[in-house]
């Protein structure tokens, strides 16, 4: 028997949408979604500013995050920009973070987790530090596979083979984003529950990278954080980035408050703006009919 997610109202920003959920919700959620016996594997996302920008030019990213069970914030911008369009998230969800809490939940409720990708050595540094800490964890398996195996069918098959045999209840992807999620949607047949995108997170929880000061985080500036540490890597996504991500706020900014002007007042609008000649011939028109097109 399934079980049953409460439906909720998501929020849009851009093309793509979001749930509601805070931290603690999520992690919920997801229990819920590896304890059900019967459903399929199931995607969640967690959605930064680099994802709203790219589902706004790439429709298959756009409906991959409409599409999966689960959507979260991750990032204080967006929760900013929610804000000011009207609409409430209910807190970040950053996805070390909500992997770290899935491993202490996990331990304490008997799921297995799985850990696939990250560079040499980051998920077994991930694992190490994990078990240590949530004593009882069950880990399922560890894959770092070679660089580039999602393009050789035969490679790709034997990462899909290892994950059915291990038959995990959680299933972390760290390959890059949108890397993870779109190998995630391809792979939603294997014998596991639930797979996420988590980015670099074996890299911060295993030690190979130092992640931004809590005071960084909470106001959100950790991206300038990591731009400091990799410039060369980093600066396109984060310094053009940022900008593609304001312009597609501002779009819908303005879109948004065009829309809220009553339609009387648009068409008021547009007919005083209307040529002096089409004006004129509109008041001395028999019928009385105004021969501006009406919005």
């Amino acid at each position: 028997m399934s079980i049953a997610i409460k439906p909720r109202k998501r929020v849009t920003i851009g093309k793509t949408v979001l749930d509601p959920l805070s931290l603690p919700e999520t992690v919920q959620e997801i229990l819920q979604l590896a304890s059900d016996p019967c459903a399929r594997c199931q995607q969640v996302v967690t959605v930064n500013a680099q994802f709203v920008t790219l589902a706004a030019n790439e429709p298959r990213l756009a409906r991959l995050i409409a599409n999966a069970s689960v959507s979260t914030a991750d990032g204080v911008p967006l929760l900013w920009v929610a804000s000011a369009l009207g609409q409430s998230l209910r807190g970040r969800v950053n996805g070390t973070e909500l992997m770290v809490r899935l491993c202490e939940e996990a331990a304490i409720y008997g799921k297995s987790v799985y850990f696939l990708g990250g560079r040499p050595g980051a998920a077994e540094a991930t694992m190490e530090r994990m078990s240590a800490r949530y004593p009882g964890l069950i880990v399922a398996g560890i894959d770092c596979p070679a660089f580039g195996f999602d393009e050789d069918s035969a490679l790709d098959k034997e990462v899909s083979d290892r994950i059915d045999a291990a038959n995990p209840d959680i299933v972390f992807v760290a390959l890059g984003a949108p890397k993870a999620e779109y190998w995630i949607e391809e792979h939603l047949h294997v014998r596991a529950k639930v797979m996420i995108g988590v980015g670099g997170s074996f890299e911060l929880v295993g030690g190979f990278t130092k992640r931004a000061p809590i005071f960084w985080q909470r106001a959100g500036c950790e991206w300038l954080w990591r731009l400091c540490i990799e410039p060369r890597r980093l600066w396109k996504r984060y310094l053009v980035g940022n900008l593609q991500f304001l312009s597609v706020v501002l779009r819908q900014f303005f879109g948004r408050k065009r829309s809220d002007v009553p339609t009387q007042a648009r068409t008021t609008l547009k007919a005083n703006h209307a040529p002096a000649e089409l004006r004129a011939r509109n008041e001395k028109s028999p019928r009385g009919k105004s021969l501006v097109s009406k919005a």
